[in-house]
């Protein structure tokens, strides 16, 4: 098993030595266009090996063609936000290094699983599979985890609970126009709504919403990256070990909820062929309000960008 990360920032190198650490891969190799950045990052982690018992080879390379061979490859170069920039801000930045770098995976690693993490996450992951042309199934978006575990940690802290004990799903689109969903949350298969208030979960929800915004505000210069990199390694297990399991990805949609051709944070199934299935839960007619609300942002962003000829 090859995995092959594209940018060597803080996202990429915690996604390597998260992956390392669960022994998911023979080899990873970690490729950035900063000269030494990811040689050094990857000398580093795999002089870590004696410590943590792993043998997985992690090489750094300033060239594309190095992901050759590739299972999976997992996008995390792009422009990170700063204080009082959007996600969509980043748009046209990030538009210019996803572009080429997923034409270069179809060249080296036409078979290979691809995952997104560069934001504007949903925006990106459209971009990525009709540049790379690698079917739907294979390629989609890293966010929904991330923002479960971010929900789940406050939920467990408001409850004062084990996180281990939270379950939480969520939908729509990556940043502020999410769409928690309370009813599908529980603590040890008890619904949240049994323990907090309205009030309380929403303004659980909203933190949620906002939980990016908060460390970059916190970080002031940079922005998070622990649990972004905790959450790749997650999907990439549920992938490498065919687990099968039910997590929140930036999925193709072809007439789930009623959209067709986008890509939106949906509950799926995760396993060696990638998105194994899309999950349609029953929403209520608010809920079913607030996601579609969600992704008619992110198509209208497309069109935008169709209509300007980015894509």
């Amino acid at each position: 098993m090859k995995i092959g990360i594209i940018g060597a920032g803080q996202v990429g190198a915690t996604a390597a030595i998260s992956i390392m650490q669960k022994d998911l891969a023979d080899s990873i190799v970690l490729v950035d266009v900063i000269e030494g950045l990811p040689q050094g990052k990857s000398l580093d982690m795999l002089e870590s090996g004696p410590i943590v018992g792993s043998d997985v080879m992690i090489e750094g390379s300033n060239d594309l063609s190095d992901l050759k061979g590739s299972d999976i490859v997992i996008m995390t170069a792009g422009l990170p936000r700063k204080p009082g920039m959007s996600r969509t801000d980043l748009l046209k930045l990030n538009l210019d290094i996803v572009k080429p770098t997923s034409e270069s995976v179809m060249e080296y690693a036409p078979d290979s699983i691809l995952i997104i993490v560069t934001n504007p996450l949903d925006i990106m992951t459209y971009a990525a599979q009709k540049v790379s042309k690698i079917p739907p199934n294979r390629v989609f978006g890293m966010a929904g985890v991330l923002d479960a575990a971010r929900y789940r940690t406050f939920l467990a802290m408001e409850l004062n609970v084990s996180v281990e004990d939270v379950s939480a799903m969520l939908m729509g689109g990556h940043g502020d126009s999410m769409v928690p969903l309370p009813r599908y949350s529980t603590v040890s298969g008890i619904p949240v709504t049994e323990f907090l208030g309205q009030e309380k979960i929403e303004a659980i929800v909203d933190r949620t919403r906002n939980g990016g915004g908060e460390i970059v505000s916190l970080l002031k210069t940079g922005s998070a990256y622990y649990a972004p990199g905790s959450s790749i390694a997650q999907m990439v297990e549920s992938v490498v070990r065919d687990k099968r399991r039910v997590l929140p990805a930036c999925a193709h949609l072809t007439g789930e909820y009623g959209f067709n051709n986008i890509y939106a944070g949906v509950p799926v199934i995760l396993g060696r062929n990638g998105v194994e299935k899309v999950l349609e839960l029953e929403l209520t007619d608010d809920e079913m309000t607030l996601f579609h609300k969600s992704v008619e942002e992110i198509s209208g962003t497309v069109k935008e960008i169709e209509e300007q000829g980015l894509l």
